[in-house]
């Protein structure tokens, strides 16, 4: 059992772990140890994550949420099993923890009426400067 919050756990059948062989330099053991971890957890069809939190993971996650609703999580960063499995439940709790966070409402403001002076002027000042740039009269 993995425990997120104080309200939130995941349980041991919602995650599956497969150890695959880790890309990248490694010597003669590169073919023989399967040291990287691949950590699935079926978010979708977990009861014990709320649907507003549910929606939030997926769009955290991104490209690691699978079409079927399942977390995919990689981690390859050392060259032990062991450390890399806890570096990948790591990650899972941290982004599951976010995800918990409600974001903030946005309040539309209005822009000031110095802002709106500023920004014309602005514009008014490049335009006399691209102005300049024509042809003169009696030229060519």
């Amino acid at each position: 059992m993995l425990r997120i919050t104080d309200t939130i756990t995941i349980e041991d059948w919602e995650l599956t772990e497969q150890f695959v062989r880790s890309s990248g330099p490694g010597g003669q053991n590169v073919n023989k140890v399967s040291s990287a971890v691949e950590l699935r957890f079926e978010a979708e069809r977990s009861p014990n994550l709320p649907d507003p939190v549910k929606r939030r993971l997926k769009r955290l996650a991104g490209r690691r949420w699978t079409l079927e609703g399942t977390l995919i999580i990689q981690c390859d960063e050392t060259r032990h099993q062991a450390h890399n499995r806890d570096i990948a439940r790591d990650r899972l709790v941290a982004l599951i923890r976010k995800a918990t966070e409600r974001p903030k409402p946005r309040i539309p403001t209005r822009p000031t009426l110095g802002s709106k002076r500023r920004r014309l002027k602005a514009k008014k000042v490049r335009g006399d400067i691209k102005a300049l740039r024509g042809k003169f009269e009696g030229e060519d």
